[in-house]
């Protein structure tokens, strides 16, 4: 992995009880780079971005965060930012209390810019939080992530509460402003086809554990969907590494990782198709029983 470490995690585990949420798990974030935290709900990746920001204390292993510890440091914490869909206000706050506030919280806050997304997301400032619909609850926590410009920036689903088109503003914003001033994003994520494009490394957790902790452009290159008769096609896959297998009638479908180009050109010349894999699939076809959307509606 190129590029600077600004988050090393070590045999990482964190039990609740008899549950065990984050299970051994050991990574390295790089700086300047954007991350999808990729699993389905109650995988544990909440739980584990609060283990990042100093939110929960570990049970065993060990967490640094440019090299310190994160738990109680404000050196550390006053450049992470963590923003989560159910970020709690004091109950009198107006909208536009949470903004004059967030500089004390955030060292890089940039007003002219979270102004400009106030006016993107028509977020009404004069409002009381607790009387705002969640897609404007979802609009505030996009906001202070993005105007924060921390260096460290942890986005935990604030934008599911979105509708499509105001999702799509917070992508298309993240990554002009990410061009401009870059800093480590995460992602944490069940829309991972709307996410796609924006990914430069991707890790997937289930039941506590990572199962991917890959580049993207690597992991999407590494499969191919392979398209036609069936006996075709179950030749051709004989003895490779299949992911997923579904057939209609004579026609096979199949999903295999490795292939050469000269196993591209035979397969042409056998008469298959071939087609890329979709992130999101190839996600739901090397992780066992996670759906389609990996049950964004749950």
């Amino acid at each position: 992995m190129t590029g600077t470490p600004v988050i090393q995690v070590d045999g990482l585990t964190k039990r609740f009880g008899q549950v065990t949420a984050v299970n051994n798990v050991t990574l390295s974030v790089t700086e300047n780079k954007i991350y999808g935290l990729l699993g389905r709900n109650g995988a544990g990746k909440t739980t584990l971005m609060q283990l990042l920001t100093g939110q929960e204390f570990a049970t065993s292993g060990s967490i640094r965060v440019w090299g310190e510890h994160p738990v109680e440091n404000a050196h550390v914490l006053s450049r992470v930012s963590f923003i989560k869909e159910s970020q709690k206000y004091p109950d009198d706050f107006k909208v536009k209390h949470v903004f004059r506030s967030a500089p004390w919280f955030f060292a890089g806050w940039d007003a002219d810019f979270a102004a400009r997304l106030i006016e993107d997301f028509r977020v009404p400032l004069d409002r009381r939080v607790k009387k705002l619909s969640r897609g404007q609850l979802s609009a505030i926590g996009v906001i202070a992530g993005l105007a924060s410009r921390a260096p460290i920036t942890f986005f935990d689903e604030p934008y599911l509460g979105l509708d499509a088109v105001a999702r799509q503003t917070f992508y298309d914003r993240l990554l002009a402003d990410y061009a401009e001033y870059p800093r480590t994003v995460i992602l944490s994520t069940h829309l991972i086809d709307e996410v796609s494009a924006l990914l430069e490394h991707v890790l997937v957790i289930d039941e506590g554990r990572i199962l991917i902790d890959e580049d993207a452009e690597t992991l999407r290159g590494s499969a191919t969907t392979i398209v036609g008769a069936r006996a075709a096609v179950d030749g051709f896959v004989a003895d490779r590494d299949v992911l997923h297998r579904s057939g209609l009638g004579g026609l096979s479908t199949v999903t295999v990782t490795g292939l050469s180009e000269s196993d591209r050109a035979a397969a042409a010349a056998a008469g298959l198709e071939l087609a890329p894999v979709s992130l999101q699939q190839l996600v739901v076809d090397r992780t066992s029983g996670i759906p389609t959307e990996l049950e964004q509606s749950a």
